[in-house]
């Protein structure tokens, strides 16, 4: 599917790897609903991008913050004549802890409902209210498609370190529904694939200390450094534009595997 004419919703549309995406994606010709919580910045990309961008302040968190969000794209695309084709459900966060600290106190509920409820709740709901304005779209080409949707897991989902319980556990539960995703879906011609980061130039990051950056580049084996914003946003244009990318999680990390510990 070409990102021409398209209307692609992005949650953390206006920073890290979901604004390299939007840049990407507008560059090819879509138009992207920038979803984020960050208005200031929301305003400065729709600036940068122009006509063919919007923005909702949207926490995912919130069910009736992302229909708000949802009805916003849809009103807007009757507007352009670019129907919703696609979701890049970029919204996270990292919230690191042990899971029994050193006073033998449990990780805090409300952590893990925080990291839970942004990475995999706010991507399923995302992805479930959207989806109703892409089953119906026209089906275009050959084999019929409507559309696609990416989510975006970690390697941590993989070989997750100490202090990441939340985070993998969310990221992990992210890549395990891919497949159903696709399955589900398959009927209507929408795809599915989740791409999973490792260590990647982004907000998350920035607030590592060098310690433990220099760490982790230390694990990579070729490039040894960060992935860049851009590199990450030309594979999410490749399961845009690639038929055969479907119910599959794609390794994005210089053939990095984290150790148990730094």
């Amino acid at each position: 599917m070409k990102p021409a004419n398209r209307t692609f919703i992005i949650s953390g549309g206006v920073s890290g790897l979901g604004l390299a995406t939007a840049r990407n994606l507008r560059a090819a010709g879509a138009y992207v609903s920038l979803l984020d919580l960050n208005s200031t910045a929301g305003d400065e990309v729709v600036k940068e991008l122009g006509e063919r961008a919007r923005f909702f302040e949207t926490d995912v968190a919130d069910t009736e913050s992302i229909a708000a969000a949802v009805k916003g794209t849809l009103e807007w695309t009757k507007q352009t004549g670019a129907a919703i084709r696609g979701v890049v459900a970029g919204a996270g966060v990292g919230l690191p802890g042990l899971i029994i600290d050193k006073k033998n106190e449990p990780l805090s509920l409300s952590s893990l409902d925080l990291v839970l409820n942004i990475n995999l709740r706010g991507t399923l709901d995302l992805i479930r209210q959207s989806l109703p304005y892409i089953t119906t779209a026209t089906p275009e080409g050959p084999d019929g498609e409507r559309g696609v949707l990416i989510m975006i897991s970690s390697s941590a989902a993989f070989d997750g370190q100490m202090g990441q319980v939340a985070y993998a556990a969310s990221k992990g539960a992210v890549a395990s529904l891919t497949l159903p995703l696709a399955r589900d879906l398959s009927k209507y011609g929408i795809r599915v694939v989740t791409i999973a980061p490792s260590l990647f130039e982004s907000n998350m990051t920035k607030m590592m200390g060098p310690k433990v950056r220099l760490g982790l580049e230390r694990v990579m084996e070729f490039p040894k450094r960060a992935g860049q914003p851009e590199e990450f946003a030309r594979l999410v244009r490749e399961c845009v534009e690639n038929q055969m990318l479907n119910g599959t999680v794609l390794r994005l990390d210089g053939a990095m595997r984290m150790p148990s510990k730094l």
